[in-house]
């Protein structure tokens, strides 16, 4: 060899071992001292104990860390586990690790797009619980931060890696029950009232409410309950549209093959039959227009009639008692089925239906069940698999798809927070001329009838009809400046989302 052909040789060589070394770069940091994928679970309260029961069930995985800013809860998490755990309530502490690969977020919704965002920037791979933001810009950051920093993002939307509903989606879409003529999600889910408080309630002494509030204003506590109760607070949670509702709106749009978001949005529905502390819709229709066909969700979350179980509600379970007290949507179909919580695909040829997670079936129009679908949960796995490979293609819950979905959500919320309180002559002329949405509004007018709530006295909100621009993901028309300047929030100083996009 010559001395020209050695040095090319060389390099060459060097150019290669770079490049090998630069596609192995991701694993090797994944790579902990006996191979183990190495996580850290923040938020250890509902579903943050799910997080560490799916892990538990990964093999090649340890968690390593765990960050709660609620030192009560974080150290029931960590006597759970036992071994040798390391324990934060900041965790902005625990992303300066370096032995640390990848986090799963499980905090309320107004910390999980920061919470995911700064992760990546210190080099971890994130797991974010569903909606992945707490608005629509700042999910439209997340994504932007997922690019940026080449991390890989699983959004929490964990139906999406069902075999069964993989399949049933690609079946319909290819046309077996024909077009497509309305896509329904339902959360039909008993939510009892969260009581009233006479003024501001103590922070539990063993939470650091600085921390716990983050990007969210620091408001004096106007609940009983500092957990999970947040759900039902616009500051810091999204109502039950953006609870259980965004996982049935995530398949409604996915059965639809709609990429991005609707032409036009509109809510109706309220607070109803109680006066509390929360100010999230408990009694929701929201309609959203798309081209291929309209996609329509309702939220109810009072017992099918007045005085029916009211069932105790331990996170997101209800008992087995409430469950059974709850309307179940019954369609127009000859069939005997129903659905409470789930989807239900109206079709030129027939309908499908879901009433749980992974599984569907599908009918013709005379109820005959033509094809069932079945599958199982396998979303955290799926996670901790393109972790190891780096192929972004693999994942089930892409940060976009997460994004898009989680938007459906607060585009329903915006609606409502924007529009009016309307008598119940308002409301019918409102809904004459749209079809879809006359049908699912009488319906939730048969329900609050059935517990005894006068529109009269509660009235029920009109919300804000929104026009959009989805490529822009943003608003246009008369009320575009006041809608558009809620699709971010005012950051508190030291927990500001980054604009990245």
């Amino acid at each position: 060899m010559n001395h020209l052909s050695r040095r090319t040789f060389l390099k060459n060589t060097a150019l290669l071992g770079a490049a090998t070394a630069l596609s192995a770069r991701s694993w090797a940091q994944v790579a902990g001292a006996n191979g183990d994928v190495r996580v850290a679970v923040l938020g250890l309260n509902g579903r943050g104990k799910n997080h560490l029961q799916s892990l538990a069930k990964v093999s090649g995985v340890r968690v390593v860390a765990l960050c709660d800013p609620d030192s009560a809860v974080l150290d029931r998490a960590a006597k759970s586990l036992g071994g040798d755990v390391k324990k934060f309530t900041d965790l902005r502490e625990l992303f300066k690790l370096s032995d640390l690969d990848a986090v799963t977020i499980a905090t309320p919704n107004h910390w999980h797009s920061l919470a995911a965002i700064w992760a990546m920037q210190a080099g971890k791979d994130v797991y974010v619980e569903k909606p992945v933001s707490h608005n629509i810009w700042e999910g439209r950051q997340l994504v932007a931060a997922a690019k940026k920093y080449n991390r890989v993002v699983q959004a929490g939307t964990q139906i999406r890696s069902g075999e069964g509903l993989r399949e049933a989606v690609a079946w319909v879409q290819a046309g077996h029950l024909g077009k497509i003529t309305a896509s329904r999600g339902f959360c039909y889910k008993r939510r009892p009232s969260i009581g009233k408080t006479s003024g501001p309630q103590p922070v539990p002494a063993t939470a650091n409410y600085d921390l716990w509030c983050g990007p969210a204003p620091m408001e004096p506590l106007r609940r009983k309950k500092l957990h999970y109760d947040w759900h039902w607070v616009n500051v810091t949670g999204n109502g039950d549209v953006g609870n259980q509702g965004i996982h049935q709106m995530d398949v409604a749009r996915w059965f639809l093959g709609e990429a991005g978001l609707p032409r036009h949005t509109l809510s109706i529905g309220g607070r109803l039959g109680y006066d509390d502390d929360g100010n999230t819709p408990n009694t929701q229709v929201v309609i959203h227009d798309y081209a291929s066909a309209p996609l329509i969700f309702e939220v109810r979350g009072l017992p099918a009639k007045a005085g029916g179980a009211d069932g105790e509600v331990n996170g997101s379970e209800i008992s087995e008692a409430a469950s059974a007290a709850m309307d179940h949507y019954a369609g127009v179909w000859p069939a005997k089925m129903s659905v409470g919580v789930g989807n239900v695909v109206d079709c030129e040829g027939g309908f499908l239906v879901t009433n749980s997670y992974f599984t569907a079936t599908a009918y013709d129009k005379a109820g005959k069940t033509v094809k069932e679908f079945k599958g199982a949960d396998r979303h955290m796995q799926n996670f901790i698999d393109v972790v190891r490979s780096r192929k972004l293609s693999d994942l089930y819950g892409p940060i976009q798809e997460g994004h898009v979905s989680s938007a459906l959500c607060h585009l329903g919320g915006l609606s409502h927070q924007l529009g009016h309180t309307a008598t119940p002559g308002e409301l019918q002329e409102k809904v004459q001329g749209n079809a879809p949405l006359a049908e699912a509004y009488g319906r939730m007018v048969g329900h609050l009838a059935a517990n005894k709530v006068d529109f009269g006295k509660t009235p029920a909100t009109l919300g804000l009809p929104l026009a959009i621009d989805p490529a822009a993901e943003k608003f246009t028309g008369p009320d575009a400046a006041a809608a558009n300047a809620m699709l971010r929030r005012d950051y508190r100083a030291g927990f500001v989302v980054p604009q990245l996009a």
